[in-house]
């Protein structure tokens, strides 16, 4: 029987997250995407606490009028910016089950070049 989209990213998100989880010196940087946006926060798992997040529903994102990809390296961008102003260089980058292509890796790829580790 063939699984829909959602299991089968839950399954995948799953896997992940028994391998991923953020701590104090190093937080999880979770991804959502959804068809009209994408979403990034950098959380620490051992007080279950969001550190930083950014989304394209920022205004200063939605006053741009480009492909989801250049707003996906935006996010990428400005979670960076964020971090960095927080005190956080070193992440763990958690996909959230999709698959590292198109946005996400546009997102991740912006992170690592305005500084972020992981």
């Amino acid at each position: 029987m063939a699984t829909s989209k959602a299991s089968r990213r839950d399954k995948i998100k799953q896997k992940i997250r028994k391998r991923i989880t953020g701590t104090t010196a190093r937080p999880r940087m979770s991804v959502y995407r959804s068809n009209t946006g994408i979403y990034v926060q950098v959380i620490d798992d051992s007080t279950g606490k969001t550190l930083v997040s950014v989304g394209s529903n920022d205004p200063s994102a939605k006053s741009l009028k480009v492909s989801k990809t250049e707003i996906s390296k935006w996010v990428g961008k400005h979670i960076a910016e964020k971090s960095k102003a927080e005190g956080i260089t070193n992440v763990v980058f958690d996909r959230n089950g999709y698959l590292y292509h198109g946005r996400v890796k546009a997102l991740a790829e912006a992170a690592r070049e305005a500084g972020l580790e992981f």
